[in-house]
């Protein structure tokens, strides 16, 4: 039986040294991406069986990407390798498809173990959340629910290239649309968000999980 092929993705690259000495001596690491835009691109060129990936990324967060993916490559699977231990994360990840939840803090101890249950398509969710959010995820896992974001996947990408201090310019030339068209979707976010600036913008995108600014803490945003 061929090794499973895993796609890597995280915006830290010691991290990504050190998931791929985890996973190397098992499995076939086939890539690694350290944003999210360039983790749907190598997804695409590379069809993984699955993709390790974090929640927070630049460009294109992990959440958005693996919902790209799945888009297009309905058989891989996910599991997400991430710092965030706040439950609405969680949803969110289970809600794209994903079939494991690791914290960083466990990765050493329980990263192969989610590897290997997701291989075998199978829900693992670190028990560090606790038994009842645990217990809750695997209804969450068996009767996904719709996210509570009413904005379209191009809206949540320009959401977060705003949030991350690109001028419309640069988020014309990263999403390959004009100009006059980031700026049409800069005036419905913020018409849809009751945003008044990219101030209230950025807490927006830090709210709906598309982004985590350093310094902030996901648990105590509302």
């Amino acid at each position: 039986m061929k090794p499973l092929r895993i796609l890597l993705a995280d915006d830290h690259s010691l991290i990504l040294a050190g998931v791929a000495r985890l996973l190397g001596s098992k499995y076939d690491i086939v890539g690694t991406a350290e944003d999210g835009r360039a983790l749907l691109q190598a997804a695409l060129r590379l069809k993984p069986d699955l993709v390790v990936l974090d929640v927070s990324m630049p460009i294109l967060n992990g959440i958005d990407a693996a919902r790209e993916i799945k888009r297009n490559l309905p058989s891989t699977k996910f599991v997400f390798l991430t710092m965030h231990s706040n439950p609405i994360y969680l949803r969110k990840a289970i809600e794209t498809g994903a079939l494991g939840y690791v914290l960083k803090s466990g990765a050493a101890e329980e990263l192969l173990t989610a590897v290997e249950e997701a291989a075998q398509g199978r829900l693992y969710v670190t028990p560090a959340f606790g038994q009842h959010v645990v217990s809750t995820s695997q209804t969450w896992f068996n009767k996904p629910t719709k996210g509570s974001i009413h904005l379209t996947a191009r809206q949540r990408g320009i959401l977060q290239l705003i949030a991350e201090g690109k001028q419309n310019k640069e988020i014309a030339e990263i999403s390959h649309i004009s100009v006059k068209t980031v700026e049409f979707h800069r005036s419905r976010l913020m018409e849809k968000l009751g945003a008044h600036g990219v101030a209230e913008l950025t807490r927006c995108a830090i709210e709906y999980g598309l982004l985590t600014l350093p310094g902030s803490d996901p648990e105590n945003d509302s």
